[in-house]
């Protein structure tokens, strides 16, 4: 078959790029587009779209380009929820390297955006569309890069393994992605270690100025308040009202901040952020790195919400229910606080210092499970083929180990014994970022050019010719 023949079936019924937004495109960044296009307009929202379509259409991509059935599973636990695991067989003379992705995205209502959030549109330099960050960009990156090695006869040291996940917005809180692959299918995806999303390339005034790596995270885990009254009639107000005893216990809570407490990736972290901060903010950064940390530092970068999150566990009140009519105390009042704890302290002890926050013996605290996670080691190989291969599209980037404040299915692999690090490759303004939120994008440059650096940097890792 020809190249152009084998191009075409591989493309199946998605159209190129047209016009001016084909003019300039390569044969193969054109070919990635098809993909990136094909997965964004497939709703996969996690409570009402379609991961197991969005599987099925990737595996159909694959298969087209020549990989065995036996090498591409798509798995469907439950209806419209989605898993692919697909491989490239190399030499076997090392461990395979797993390239992970999730691909349900969070809901987007039309009304809400300046474009349709399911159809990819280039506009003014960007791709809008849900998902177009987080995280199909790699999904798509992963499948198109797969297919490029197969193309070329790429035989690499060790296989490489794409896992594309369902269900990863809601901390697969149902067990129907990673930790359904993980428990029902560890076989298909052990290997020596992983890459996930989480570390990008953080651009200020259109420069590059870090190339971040996550290697850990903060641990998710939630509390419920609860205040319980006797109530009574509006009419005969008493002191004692539940909704006023949560809010004030609340506002206490609000006041406090836990103690400071670096660990090795953020203290890394922070010293390379110096490098390229203002003045006062470096100077607080490394006032606050000494050995007796100043005060006043910590207060002032403590204001930056990046920065605090970067500095110590937080809890956050995020949900607040009370009462259950207009002419009647409240006999219920209930609020939701969501805490993200540094890795390595105890859960446990959280839960207690909110109860001493607080200092309220009638709002009862309960605690939700926490999927713990270690940092995963600075691994020397990793670590530095990233540093040479950055230093050809970023040269001026400083590669900068991350701890996020989020929380990804990295942490269930962690668990699993496959160390897993988050890098993307792609670049965006460190002021810009639309994750989650209204008209996520890409910008045009970014997507294409952070594909070529995951293709080479995969291609380095696994070894081979």
């Amino acid at each position: 078959m020809t190249r152009s023949l084998l191009l075409s079936a591989v493309l199946g019924s998605v159209p190129l790029a047209t016009g001016a937004t084909a003019q300039g495109l390569t044969e193969q960044q054109q070919f990635a587009r098809g993909i990136y296009q094909e997965l964004v307009e497939i709703d996969t929202t996690t409570a009402t779209g379609d991961t197991q379509k969005a599987a099925e259409a990737l595996g159909a991509r694959l298969r087209a380009a020549g990989f065995a059935e036996g090498d591409v599973h798509v798995f469907s636990p439950a209806p419209r929820k989605g898993n692919l695991v697909a491989r490239l067989r190399g030499s076997g003379a090392r461990k395979p390297i797993l390239l992970v992705a999730h691909i349900d995205v969070v809901p987007a209502k039309r009304e809400d955006w300046s474009y349709d959030p399911f159809k990819l549109t280039e506009e003014g330099g960007y791709f809008y569309g849900r998902g177009s960050s987080d995280d199909k960009y790699m999904a798509a990156s992963f499948v198109t890069n797969l297919i490029r090695y197969k193309k070329e006869g790429y035989k690499p040291d060790r296989d490489i393994i794409i896992a594309l996940e369902t269900d990863e917005e809601i901390l697969d809180a149902n067990g129907l992605g990673m930790q359904w692959l993980i428990k029902n299918h560890r076989d298909l995806i052990d290997a020596e270690f992983a890459l996930n999303e989480g570390g990008g390339v953080g651009l200020k005034n259109g420069k590059a100025i870090r190339n971040s790596v996550q290697t850990s995270e903060k641990v998710s885990t939630a509390y419920k308040l609860t205040v319980k009254d006797r109530g009574g009639h509006s009419s005969l107000p008493r002191k004692d009202n539940a909704i006023y005893r949560l809010a004030e216990g609340l506002v206490r809570l609000s006041k406090y901040d836990f103690p400071m407490n670096l660990n090795e990736t953020t203290r890394i972290y922070f010293t390379k952020t110096a490098e390229t901060e203002s003045k006062q903010n470096a100077d607080d950064i490394r006032a606050i790195l000494a050995p007796q940390p100043d005060a006043a530092a910590l207060a002032r970068l403590s204001e930056n919400p990046g920065y605090n999150a970067q500095l110590r566990t937080t809890c956050v009140a995020t949900m607040l229910q009370g009462g259950h009519a207009i002419n009647a105390l409240p006999q219920l009042a209930t609020a939701g606080v969501n805490c993200r704890v540094l890795p390595g302290e105890p859960i446990d002890g959280v839960q207690a210092q909110i109860e001493r926050v607080l200092a309220d013996k009638q709002i009862e605290v309960v605690g939700g499970q926490a999927v713990l996670s270690p940092p995963s080691p600075l691994n020397e190989e990793i670590m530095g083929s990233i540093e040479k291969l950055s230093k050809e599209f970023w040269p001026d980037a400083a590669i900068v180990p991350v701890m996020s404040t989020g929380a990804t299915d990295g942490s269930y692999l962690r668990n699993a014994g496959i160390p897993t690090y988050g890098h993307s490759g792609l670049a965006a303004d460190v002021d810009d970022n639309r994750i989650h939120g209204k008209d996520e994008r890409v910008a045009v440059k970014s997507f294409y050019e952070g594909q070529e650096y995951l293709y080479r940097l995969v291609k380095m890792l696994a070894g081979g010719k």
